[in-house]
């Protein structure tokens, strides 16, 4: 790969990675305002139903790790496993593509 694409592979890494800081930071500080006001699992998806705030939210944070995610197993395989191949890009693309697809199932789930 190039230095630019690397460079940018980095950039997203980054990137990626300071919007799950923000998302997680958001989600644990809800379900712990939500469970100590006495929310049950029931009264909190009934509070995400239909709510398009929610939805972005959530799409946002699944988006955020179906990028992070592959590109640090990349970096893992190449640096722990040698694994420097175009193979080894398409298994971490998969990757990401199965996280994006669990992931907006789950958003679809919870919020519609």
């Amino acid at each position: 790969m190039s230095a630019r694409t690397e460079t940018r592979v980095w950039a997203a890494q980054r990137a990626s990675a300071a919007v799950l800081a923000l998302c997680v930071a958001v989600h644990l500080a809800t379900l712990i305002v939500a469970v100590h006001g006495g929310l049950s699992a029931a009264a909190i998806l009934g509070r995400t139903r239909g709510s398009p705030a929610w939805a972005a939210f959530y799409t946002l944070f699944v988006v955020a790790v179906a990028i992070h995610a592959p590109l640090g197993l990349r970096t893992i395989a190449a640096e722990w496993l040698a694994w420097k191949s175009r193979t080894a890009d398409i298994a971490c693309t998969a990757v990401g593509i199965i996280l994006l697809v669990l992931g907006i199932r789950a958003v679809v789930a919870v919020t519609l």
